[in-house]
Order: C-alpha cells, then sequence, then structure tokens
C-alpha cells in the first residue's frame, strides 16, 4: 500500500498528515502504521500521525494518533497545522471554519501570508475543571496545587483538561530538568491519581504575562511544544493567581499567545504553523 503525506510543524511539535479526502486506509491496520511511520529511525519520523477527513458535524475533522499507535484527543499545534493544510490545499476559501477532534468542535481563524496560512488562531473552547470529567482523582471542585509524589518527593500538580488531561507544576530551573532520569516525566504520566494518564507541563513563571513551559506527553514522551498544554499552563497559572488572562508561552520549539478571555470562558490560542514536506509511503 502506498499512499501521499504531509510532513508538518507546529513549534516543531512534528506529525505526518494524511489527506482522507483522498487516501483510504483502513482503521484496523493504523496503530502499527502509525507505530512504524513515526519512527525516527526507519519511518518517517513523527510525534504521531494525523488524517484530515470528511466531518459531519464540521468542516473537517482531526483523527489525531500518538508515535505509540494510541489515539489522541487533541492537539492545538495539530489543529493550527490541519487548518493550513486544508486552506493552502484550497479544500476551503474561507478564512474562519471548524474542524472537529474526538467529537468536539473547535473554531478556527486563519492568517494568511501570500495565499497561504501564515498564523491560526484555534478557540480552543472552556477549560474542563471539574476532577471527575478530567479525570483526576481529588476531592473538591477543582484540583489545583495538589501534592502528588513522585520518586519520594512531593510536588503541587494543577489538573485542566482541554479535551485531554494535563497536570501543571510550577517549579524554578525548567531549562535544566532533565525528565528521563529516573523515568521522571514518565512517573507523573503513569500516576495512579491520572486514571486516563496525563499530559505533564513544567513551567516556570518569568512574569505576569511570560511563562517558560516543557511537556511531557503521554503516549510520546517530551515534546517542542504542546498546544493543549499551553493552554493549560495559561489557566492553571490565573488559578494560581500567579498570571494574567493574556500570557506568551515559550517552549521549546517557540512561543504561542494564549488568552483566557473572563467573559466569555474561553481560550484562545494563536501561533504558527509550517510545512516541512510532501512524499509517499509505502507500508
Amino acid at each position: 500500500m502506498r499512499f501521499k503525506f504531509t510532513k508538518m510543524e507546529g513549534l516543531g511539535n512534528d506529525y505526518i498528515y494524511v489527506n482522507g479526502f483522498e487516501e483510504r486506509i483502513d482503521d484496523d491496520i493504523k496503530p502499527e502504521l502509525v507505530r512504524k511511520m513515526s519512527d525516527r529511525h526507519f519511518g518517517i519520523g513523527g510525534d504521531g500521525m494525523i488524517f484530515i477527513n470528511p466531518s459531519k458535524i464540521a468542516d473537517f475533522e482531526m483523527e489525531m494518533w500518538n508515535a505509540n499507535g494510541t489515539r489522541a484527543q487533541m492537539c492545538g499545534n495539530g489543529m493550527r497545522c490541519v487548518a493550513k493544510y486544508v486552506y493552502d490545499h484550497k479544500m476551503t476559501e474561507a478564512e474562519n471554519f471548524t474542524v472537529e477532534s474526538a467529537g468536539k468542535i473547535k473554531y478556527i481563524k486563519v492568517f494568511p501570508k501570500d495565499g497561504e496560512a501564515d498564523t491560526v488562531e484555534v478557540n480552543m473552547g472552556e477549560p474542563i475543571l471539574e476532577p471527575a470529567e478530567i479525570p483526576v482523582i481529588a476531592t473538591g471542585e477543582n484540583a489545583v496545587n495538589v501534592p502528588i509524589e513522585i520518586l519520594g518527593k512531593t510536588y503541587g500538580i494543577t489538573a485542566v483538561s482541554m479535551g485531554n488531561p494535563h497536570g501543571v507544576v510550577f517549579m524554578k530551573g525548567v531549562k535544566d530538568l532533565d525528565m528521563t532520569k529516573d523515568n521522571f516525566g514518565s512517573a507523573f504520566e503513569h500516576h495512579p491519581m491520572f486514571p486516563e494518564r496525563v499530559n505533564t507541563e513544567f513551567v516556570e513563571v518569568l512574569d505576569r504575562k511570560h511563562i517558560l513551559m516543557r511537556v511531557w506527553e503521554r503516549g510520546t514522551g517530551e515534546t517542542l511544544a504542546c498546544g493543549t498544554g499551553a493552554c493549560a499552563s495559561a489557566v492553571a497559572g490565573v488559578l494560581n493567581g500567579l498570571t494574567d488572562r493574556e500570557v506568551t508561552v515559550t517552549l521549546l520549539g517557540g512561543d504561542l499567545l494564549i488568552r483566557w478571555d473572563e467573559k466569555s470562558n474561553l481560550i484562545y490560542m494563536t501561533g504558527p504553523a509550517r510545512k516541512v514536506f510532501d512524499g509517499e509511503a509505502e507500508y
């Protein structure tokens, strides 16, 4: 089986994109296909694969898979790349359109340059803070700065869902953090406090309008950027009284602007998306 693909990245968060309007790939082979193609030594290489499909409830659907062959619910960087793909490939002429991911609809605004999408704003919806809906095992109306023991040390973690579960840890020395030492990042991901595992953001507050963030994504490991994680970190910053409602999030791959609108309770993420190359693969 041969299929065409496009390698794209949003702040270094790279995925293999397949046009599901044109390519037909059976669902039962996708887990193994994703694992093989995501391998950076024996495949194309990426943080996973994203299929751009028709949708019954939106203009397009984003079907997202982690590099380990498991389904994922949402990816902000991936969503921006989907928006760029459909706009640049003239699958829509509109600068405002909708994309479904895991049954949830996101509202997109494209800012074009020279006829192609340059920057994309995504209305990421409302943050989910109820512990049972994240899900996280915690008491009370939300889980803000809850103690969590990792490798014999206690941290404070704030749980937020942006369609996928996140745990935000505020700390110093984020730049020098070694997430692989003693399986530090994996210990957060698999902690029993999070029954569906968790994406973990390690955040250092530079000032009330600027934070530094690194992320360990469930099913993938550390990545250069995570859009939903940046949104969760911005929300956690407000909940902990550390940041304003509009904040620049600096990730290893670059910057995102995140705004949590107080009146509407909606979160807006703005950042770049870029095509790396087109190709054809055989499986």
